[in-house]
């Protein structure tokens, strides 16, 4: 099994507490971190611009901006985002963009999109919130823009919602042109969501990696879904790597994880989210599949990988104030998975 990590941005309002002038160097020292341990495949952020799940005015900071940041002071770690919201930026500047921080970064980036959802967030930035018909055909427009400027260094589509008439993008991604592995999209692609008919329609359409439902049961279901996708249109369905996103709460015994949520819970209520928002958090991070102890969670994550999860995406909400349950995790749970 591959690991991920996402770093604190703020978004969840794991920063509370921290001075603005102090959180990017937080967020530099994690991703250093991450970057040194080779358990580590690859670093997260996520697209958003608003704390959930309530805004407050807690920071958030901006995921793109985050992406070149850490392109300039890593050197081995993967760099993704989980997952970009195609409606927030135009597909061919956005695919400039990740051009030229893939450049950036040697070819370390990972390009995680998806339809979009915060309606709090889309309706305040002005861009309105069309039906969900309308955000996956963008998505799917958007996708076929991508491929075409980093497979062919520029675009063209008269489509319904994007037209692009010779966009180019030189530079070309590193990644596709001269690192082998990812000829498919150049920058690999990770189509993130769940839904039936579009989203993983589009994912195998064009993923290298897809992202959904962490449970047993949910993931399961979403792969067979995708599965039927694949055969529709006669994509290898093994040739995409299904992964998953787990908010992990760990600790030697059941009194130490409840500390943790009891902490996680503090900051919450700290940072301006109300007590009903705050104890349904933490009551759906309590009941999540990477909640326990080390043992409880090589269980269950064993058990997902016999079912094709081989590429956990993990957030420790306390990462910013305490690393404690990310040595843990390192030491007794990667390593009986890794490999």
């Amino acid at each position: 099994m591959r690991f991920g990590i996402f770093v604190p941005q703020g978004w969840r309002l794991d920063l509370v507490g921290i001075a603005p002038e102090h959180q990017w160097g937080v967020m530099r020292d994690l991703v250093q971190r991450a970057d040194a341990e080779e358990a580590w495949e690859s670093v997260w952020v996520y697209d958003h611009f608003h704390t959930t799940p309530e805004p407050t005015e807690e920071a958030t900071h901006e995921a793109w901006t985050l992406m070149a940041a850490f392109a300039a002071i890593t050197g081995r770690v993967r760099l993704g985002q989980m997952c970009t919201c195609m409606s927030y930026r135009d597909p061919a500047y956005l695919a400039k963009v990740a051009a030229t921080t893939d450049v950036i970064s040697g070819g370390r980036v990972e390009m995680g999109i998806g339809a979009g959802w915060y309606e709090h967030e889309w309706r305040a930035y002005g861009y309105g919130f069309p039906r969900a018909g309308e955000r996956l055909a963008r998505l799917r427009e958007g996708v076929e823009i991508f491929r075409q400027m980093w497979t062919t260094g520029s675009a063209t589509l008269d489509g319904k919602h994007y037209q692009v008439d010779g966009a180019l993008g030189w530079p070309r991604p590193l990644q596709g042109t001269t690192f082998p592995g990812s000829e498919r999209n150049g920058i690999p692609m990770w189509v993130a969501g769940g839904g039936e008919q579009k989203t993983l329609r589009t994912a195998a359409e064009y993923a290298d990696y897809t992202n959904f439902d962490g449970s047993p049961e949910g993931f399961v279901h979403k792969s067979e879904v995708l599965r039927g996708h694949c055969e529709e249109i006669g994509r290898d369905f093994g040739s995409i790597v299904r992964s998953a996103n787990y908010n992990v709460v760990i600790g030697r015994d059941e009194a130490e994880v409840e500390d943790r949520l009891a902490g996680i819970k503090d900051r919450m209520l700290k940072g301006g989210l109300s007590p009903e928002a705050t104890e349904r958090s933490v009551e759906g991070l309590r009941r999540g599949p990477a909640v326990g102890t080390p043992e409880q969670i090589v269980e269950t994550l064993r058990g997902l990988e016999a079912s094709g999860m081989t590429y956990a995406i993990t957030y420790f909400a306390e990462a910013a104030y305490d690393t404690s349950g990310i040595e843990l995790f390192e030491d007794e749970v990667i390593p009986a998975l890794a490999g």
